[in-house]
């Protein structure tokens, strides 16, 4: 059995086959194949039942990196971590970096990631300059944004089905250290919300907001909101140790209930923040829940569902109350919600999940069909304001909101490998 980071589905396959070099062709097999990296993406967009998985972690090599311009070129199964802990010290960073940096490159393109400075930097695609796609005929095609546009533009954010991405020429940012001057202030409601926002992202790279997702009336939608940028350089910069901790056991049951989840978020909210920016390095900043091994654990063996949208800036601001007032009233959600908007930038990928709005995303519980029959309400909410859902983050949406939210869906089935194919993939096409 194999599944997804929340554990959710799982699914048996024939086989999981290790992909260790580049140069060598994809197996010959007698069902469906797909490429699968860490495991990090949550649902089935990185599972293929009945099928095949090619596991790229052994993909793992730095092919070149030009210390002057900042051009790294590395395997598809080299993780975030990776290349942050070979860059960092020379004087470069990621432009796009996600939740976690326990992702390969490979998987970052496929779902054309995001992260906090989408309204300056776009997405992770953005900053791809070319790749290697090798697929199931033996036919390599290096691609950029200008050489072989059409399967550059189906391979950013597809899901892993256009072929097995072999490597990856990436472009970086310089700074002067590994900190970032940030900052936290303490809201009341949505509204304040919308406010801050407004007047951060025209100064700030990074920003993103965490929401107590159990407050309701004049509350709804209270929270935190942070801001950061890379820090100048330093007379002096305090020592970073990273605290580790180690989730032990599969609880029977979910730890997040509606007991934890108003008594965490209280605490949280009201916690003490600095009252002026602060230094803080880029670990704890960017990647909160790397410090807790397998924090998906404290949600039982029944596993949990992440639920991400985005809706049009046009929908935003009564789109996001209604969902927050709808997981108020049926006392759901989870200790990290998040809430940020998305800039202008339009995404590169044919199946890109940002676009111009705001996006929310929260972990629940599975607790089957309550959980489901939520889903279906917030799904409402969703279709009525033009909105869509992560892919990378689904393991449940129903077949027309997918159609209707990605409509070059069907241009993008014909750059689809024959011989590739995923568990969401056939959910949602049929």
């Amino acid at each position: 059995m194999v599944h997804s980071w929340n554990r959710y589905p799982q699914v048996k396959h024939r086989g999981v086959i290790d992909v260790a070099a580049r140069h060598e062709p994809l197996p010959t097999l007698d069902a469906s194949m797909l490429p699968h990296g860490n495991g990090r993406s949550y649902g089935d967009v990185c599972l293929n039942a009945n099928g095949y998985l090619l596991h790229t972690r052994r993909l793992d090599r730095f092919i070149s990196f030009n210390q002057q311009t900042g051009r790294l070129i590395c395997e598809s199964g080299v993780l975030l971590k990776d290349i942050l802990d070979l860059v960092i010290p020379r004087g470069w960073f990621l432009p796009v970096t996600p939740g976690t940096r326990f992702v390969t490159v490979g998987g970052a393109i496929a779902n054309d990631v995001h992260g906090k400075n989408h309204h300056v930097a776009g997405t992770f695609g953005h900053h791809v300059c070319q790749l290697e796609l090798l697929r199931s005929s033996g036919e390599r095609i290096v691609c950029s944004p200008t050489v072989h546009s059409d399967w550059f533009h189906a391979t950013i954010g597809g899901l892993g089905l256009t072929g097995l991405i072999v490597w990856a020429e990436l472009q970086l940012i310089p700074i002067c250290n590994p900190f970032l001057i940030t900052q936290s202030v303490r809201f009341s409601c949505l509204d304040a919300f919308w406010e801050l926002n407004h007047a951060a992202v025209s100064c700030w790279p990074y920003t993103v907001a965490w929401i107590d997702c159990a407050s309701a009336g004049r509350a709804l939608g209270r929270g935190i909101y942070m801001v950061g940028q890379h820090a100048p350089p330093q007379t002096t910069l305090a020592d970073y140790r990273a605290v580790n901790w180690h989730f032990p056991i599969d609880s029977p049951i979910s730890l997040v209930n509606r007991l934890t989840l108003r008594v965490f978020n209280f605490f949280y909210y009201y916690r003490p923040l600095p009252h002026a920016q602060f230094l803080s390095h880029y670990i704890p900043y960017f990647f909160p829940l790397d410090g807790i091994k397998n924090w998906n654990r404290m949600y039982g063996r029944s596993g949990f569902f992440q639920y991400q949208c985005v809706l049009p800036t046009e929908s935003s601001r009564l789109g996001i109350r209604d969902l927050l007032g709808c997981i108020a009233a049926r006392n759901e959600g989870s200790f990290l919600a998040v809430l940020k908007t998305f800039g202008d930038i339009r995404s590169p990928g044919m199946l890109s999940f940002p676009r111009p709005g705001t996006t929310l995303a929260l972990d629940f519980p599975n607790k089957g069909a309550s959980t489901k029959r939520l889903f279906t309400e917030l799904d409402a909410i969703v279709r009525s304001a033009g909105g869509a859902i992560y892919p990378a983050k689904d393991a449940r949406m129903p077949s027309d909101l997918f159609k209707s939210s990605f409509p070059a869906w069907e241009h993008f089935s014909t750059f689809v490998d024959p011989l590739f194919s995923s568990s969401f993939w056939r959910r949602v096409t049929g």
